[in-house]
């Protein structure tokens, strides 16, 4: 037997039934997020936003009038908080740079992290590959930023990237070898 599919619900109806659901279940959501994100009161209000944005996307084809939402509100938001968890476990740890720390008046910076050192590397590389470095790392910014700035798709950035990546690798070992 096929699975009760709802009918097209028009968009102004649609969307005063979300502001609906938003002020009858947003509390409840929020309470619940909270004891998912072990207290976490920005990361809780993260989570009932991305769940009330998956609420938005299917609102048009769930039938909230008469089926009930807060088990599937619920459901959403303990699954969003169970991938978020294994995200963060996933992540390695991040290291706290110490400001404090100082080079001995004896002590040299490596090569490899010596500014002008990595300037004059990164010329050396291929154009196409220099660009995307020069975006990603210098400019900060992200996969799709740096595929839209440069005209290429991601793809294509992240093949520059890994590639520029790996010439620059060897060029630096190079340069350390010779310095």
């Amino acid at each position: 037997m096929p699975a009760h599919q709802p009918a097209e619900v028009p968009a102004e109806e649609a969307n005063a039934a979300f502001r609906s659901l938003y002020a009858e279940h947003s509390p409840a959501l929020l309470r619940l997020a909270t004891t998912l994100t072990g207290g976490d009161h920005g990361r809780a209000e993260d989570l009932v936003q991305e769940t009330m944005l998956r609420a938005w996307t299917h609102r048009g084809t769930v039938d909230i009038r008469r089926d009930s939402p807060r088990a599937w509100l619920f459901t959403v938001a303990r699954n969003l908080a169970v991938d978020a968890h294994r995200a963060r476990r996933a992540r390695p740890q991040e290291a706290h740079l110490n400001e404090d720390l100082v080079l001995a008046a004896d002590q040299r910076a490596d090569a490899s992290t010596d500014n002008a050192g990595i300037r004059a590397v990164i010329a050396t590389l291929p154009a196409p590959q220099r660009q995307v470095l020069i975006e990603v790392y210098y400019r900060d910014r992200s996969e799709a930023d740096t595929a839209r700035v440069l005209g290429i798709p991601p793809g294509t950035v992240k093949s520059r990237a890994f590639y520029g990546l790996r010439l620059l690798r060897r060029a630096l070992a190079d340069h350390d070898a010779a310095a």
